[in-house]
């Protein structure tokens, strides 16, 4: 709800996809930069430990920003530096519940229990929209940011009564040891070595970098496109979660195709024919509800896939270092996204399909003409190239043979062969 609230406050401020594209990029530059670094730590420090500190400088963040609200001196750089701030400790977070799972949950129930984690976000996701969208009149910024902090808070209670196991301490682990540089940089190492995982990371990186150009576009489209509508902004957001909670619930479930990569590659490919082109030709709230929901129907498939595969694959004593550097890799293609894609919508793509432009001529029939084709058009190349990474893996054989041509940590620790 926060985030919500601060995006219609950002746009009425200074009503540019830039100043928002920016928001996000100094929230999540951190979180892959610094991910190495974290990565060596949680597998040092004990993992409860870890996020509730993650949750409570998250936690900080908003009251700073909500006291500079409330005082009258909030600008659009306190955002950035509070994204950042956050960001930074936001970290420790992945790498530290993803290998906190793997020694709480059995490994056939991987898949399910990575489904039940984007089950939880995608459930908040249906809610916070809208509930911020009609909230925001009665209770203003202020009182949807006070909600927040008491979120956090309760995350934290939660956590406090969370048994969570130390992992036994492997061969592999043993050899990673060492100085905080060896073992921030062990992961590198480890990927790097095993083509499959490099090239599962590949196509990640491939794909978040085209995604995030549209995603990060979305709330600018729609409200260029419907006149600073926020609750039709909020309905749209709100059909994503629904989507991922839809996608969410049938794996939980089902708990997956048997091949996993089949969820990684497969879900790639409908979730960029399916959500990016309808949200990019749409021009309607029915259809950008449409492709909001199938965009988030399909990540459950690919992150509890690939999850599951990672999960099975890597020993768990260096799950923190292998899970923060392969974030780096998938991940640090969407703070590059997240720079060029203001500039990218403003100052070309918006101008060019304006009555007139350049490129309306050509692609008005598909995504219309005027204030959001432009970004309408990039929602649309980049759900092209997605399905085109997609199948790229399927051809890769290390990437589609994954499961096949690496043994599960387990069955390393036992003496099994890979077969």
């Amino acid at each position: 709800m926060t985030r919500f609230a601060l995006t219609i406050w950002a746009w009425q401020v200074t009503g540019q996809a830039t100043a928002l594209a920016l928001v996000g990029f100094f929230s999540f530059a951190p979180i892959v930069l610094l991910s190495p670094l974290a990565g060596a730590l949680v597998d040092r420090w004990n993992r409860k430990v870890v996020m509730i500190l993650s949750d409570l400088a998250a936690g900080m963040s908003t009251v700073v920003i909500l006291f500079l609200h409330l005082t009258g001196h909030l600008q659009i750089w306190h955002l950035y530096a509070a994204g950042f701030f956050a960001g930074a400790f936001e970290s420790f977070q992945f790498p530290a519940y993803s290998a906190a799972i793997t020694t709480m949950v059995a490994k056939r129930h991987y898949t399910r229990a990575n489904a039940m984690l984007g089950l939880a976000g995608s459930a908040s996701g249906i809610i916070s929209p809208i509930l911020a969208g009609a909230l925001i009149v009665f209770l203003g910024i202020d009182g949807i940011m006070t909600i927040d902090i008491a979120t956090f808070l309760f995350a934290i209670g939660v956590l406090l009564v969370v048994f969570i196991p130390t992992p036994a301490r492997t061969a592999t682990g043993e050899s990673a040891r060492g100085s905080l540089w060896k073992e921030s940089l062990f992961g590198f190492k480890y990927i790097f070595g095993n083509p499959s995982l490099l090239g599962l990371q590949l196509v990640f990186f491939s794909v978040n970098l085209f995604a995030t150009f549209g995603m990060v576009l979305l709330a600018p489209m729609i409200l260029a496109r419907t006149g600073n509508d926020s609750l039709i902004l909020g309905s749209v957001q709100m059909a994503f979660g629904i989507g991922g909670v839809a996608g969410g619930t049938i794996m939980s479930i089902w708990g997956g195709p048997r091949r996993r990569i089949h969820g990684v590659l497969s879900g790639l490919m409908l979730m960029s024919l399916l959500g990016n082109l309808p949200l990019g030709i749409g021009r309607s709230p029915l259809i950008w509800a449409v492709g909001g929901f199938w965009a988030m129907f399909f990540v459950p498939f690919i992150n509890g896939s690939s999850q599951a595969i990672w999960q099975a694959k890597v020993p768990p004593d260096i799950q923190g270092k292998v899970f923060a550097t392969r974030r780096l890799i998938a991940q640090i293609s969407a703070p590059i996204a997240m720079l060029g894609a203001g500039p990218l919508a403003d100052k070309l793509f918006e101008p060019a399909m304006s009555n007139g432009g350049a490129l309306a001529k050509v692609f008005s029939p598909f995504v219309g003409s005027g204030p959001g084709a432009g970004i309408g058009l990039i929602f649309v190349l980049t759900g092209i190239l997605g399905t085109l990474v997609a199948l790229a893996g399927y051809i890769f054989d290390p990437v589609r043979n994954a499961e096949d041509l690496l043994p599960d940590h387990d069955a390393v620790a036992e003496g099994v062969s890979a077969d």
